[in-house]
């Protein structure tokens, strides 16, 4: 009769806390959930040394004639079998791994070889190579368990994708079949009976390629779907921060923990520029009505953030008596800054505007491939922010082209500085305190967009301002005022 409870951790997690996450995460729910476990790829003991970059790297030495992908792979060998002894005190289970250990390398190497004969790696065959990443740290994972008299079961999802039709590489993936994937890893769960599920988050084959459909975030769709297949009570993303917060903690010394947000602030707040979850992967546990929670692998007994789905919840009309708890709802959720952001704007250059001014501009993005953070058009002027993330050469064709359809400027190192909150749709002049508060700092705005949603206010400011502006708003917007000197 219990409720099964789905706990994602990340590869941080997995790399640094495996052995507390038994101890002190999985063993304190199995009492009273079903508990089943995602885990991504686990770190490495530098950045360089992750499992998913070694496995990318080696992908990349198959193809080049000069180098060979041996020492990589040798190296992702010893960093599993390194914490594989450093974590796991039993002997039979440690020797058990370090030969999954080994098998599995020696299947990379010769999967690489194959590669390097042939001189091709498909995108079918990347996803193959990058899913083994996960498929360690879950056999990992399920060793420390048992280690830790947990019966834990390593369960791998290569063969769980529903039949499709393989024909055509371009099919996007529709709803429909992530619902029969959703049912389908729910059964295969169920399968394990009392045992604890270590779940790969890699689901195997899909049309066209895991990577270009999803992205490197599969993992935590892959929990989201395991939620909802196995209608979770909930669904537990661990990291390494206490949830989400009303700004960057790192950034902003007043930052308070948010214990309950909306659905479409979280996907606001990470959009522009917090590390929440991604949209798509919280719409499929929101819309089967599962909570997502963001807990703390280094603070398990933190509440953290619920991403609540019934969004309509707090939003009642209260009594005369709580007036005061209205005007506290009423004001915003979050502050975010997003850095790194170009400018760029483009003014038609024709006395008679031709309906085709905005097509031509977005028709040249779309060609492109460039996502737009934020836009403010007029009929003969557009501003766009863009991440400064392309390369030279593709930026100046990029502004070649656009030049096309009028003179064009741009603008390096802006920021795009966003309020978030729900409530900011029932707020009179909630907008021109925000203008108004980086007016009295001296900080210029470049741009102004707000959605139509009314959930969110952004604008572009000078990326030397964005710790002053962003201090700023949560002070003056969020009300949190900045402690005083302590004695």
């Amino acid at each position: 009769s219990a409720k099964w409870l789905v706990q994602k951790f990340g590869g941080t997690s997995v790399g640094k806390f495996a052995v507390k996450i038994a101890e002190d995460i999985v063993s304190n729910y199995i009492d009273q959930h079903k508990v089943a476990i995602v885990c991504s790829a686990r770190s490495g003991s530098t950045k360089a040394l992750g499992t998913t970059n070694l496995l990318l790297r080696a992908s990349s030495e198959a193809l080049q004639r000069r180098t060979f992908f041996h020492a990589t792979v040798e190296l992702l060998r010893q960093e599993h079998i390194n914490a594989a002894q450093a974590s796991i005190r039993d002997p039979e289970i440690l020797l058990e791994l370090q030969e999954e250990i080994d098998r599995d390398c020696e299947w990379l190497r010769s999967y690489l070889f194959a590669a390097k004969i042939i001189d091709e790696i498909s995108p079918r065959s990347k996803d193959n190579i990058i899913g083994l990443g996960e498929q360690l740290a879950c056999k990992f994972m399920t060793a420390v368990l048992r280690d830790q008299g947990i019966d834990a079961e390593y369960v791998s999802l290569d063969d769980v994708v529903p039949p499709f039709d393989d024909s055509d590489e371009t099919t996007t993936l529709t709803q429909d079949f992530y619902d029969s994937l959703a049912d389908a890893l729910g059964e295969r769960i169920k399968q394990c009976g009392p045992r604890v599920p270590v779940v790969t988050g890699f689901f195997g084959p899909v049309p066209g390629s895991l990577l270009h459909q999803v992205g490197r975030g599969y993992t935590d769709l892959a929990s989201a779907l395991l939620a909802v297949g196995l209608q979770a009570s909930e669904l537990q993303i661990w990291k390494e921060v206490d949830g989400i917060f009303t700004a960057d903690p790192r950034k902003v010394s007043t930052a308070r923990l948010i214990p309950v947000i909306s659905p479409e602030e979280a996907a606001e707040l990470t959009y522009y520029g917090s590390e929440v979850v991604h949209p798509f992967t919280m719409e499929q546990a929101i819309r089967r009505k599962i909570p997502i929670r963001i807990k703390n692998v280094e603070n398990p007994s933190g509440g953290g953030t619920v991403i609540h789905p019934d969004t309509d919840a707090d939003s009642e009309p209260a009594s005369p008596k709580s007036s005061s708890l209205v005007e506290r709802k009423r004001l915003p959720t979050a502050v975010t800054i997003k850095e790194h952001i170009v400018v760029l704007n483009v003014n038609s250059n024709r006395k008679s505007v031709s309906h085709g001014f905005l097509a031509g501009i977005f028709g040249t993005l779309d060609r492109f491939g460039v996502v737009v953070d934020l836009i403010s058009t007029s009929e003969v002027h557009v501003s766009m922010a863009i991440e400064d993330g392309l390369a030279k050469k593709l930026l100046d064709r990029l502004i070649k082209e656009l030049k096309k359809s009028g003179t064009v400027s741009i603008h390096r190192e802006m920021a795009i500085l966003s309020l978030v909150g729900k409530q900011m749709r029932n707020m009179v002049g909630i907008a021109g305190k925000m203008f108004s508060t980086l007016a009295q700092g001296n900080i210029n705005i470049e741009m102004i967009s707000q959605g139509a949603s009314e959930i969110n206010i952004s604008c572009v400011i000078e990326g030397r301002d964005a710790m002053k502006a962003l201090n700023l708003i949560h002070q003056r917007c969020l009300q949190v005022e900045p402690e005083g000197p302590r004695g």
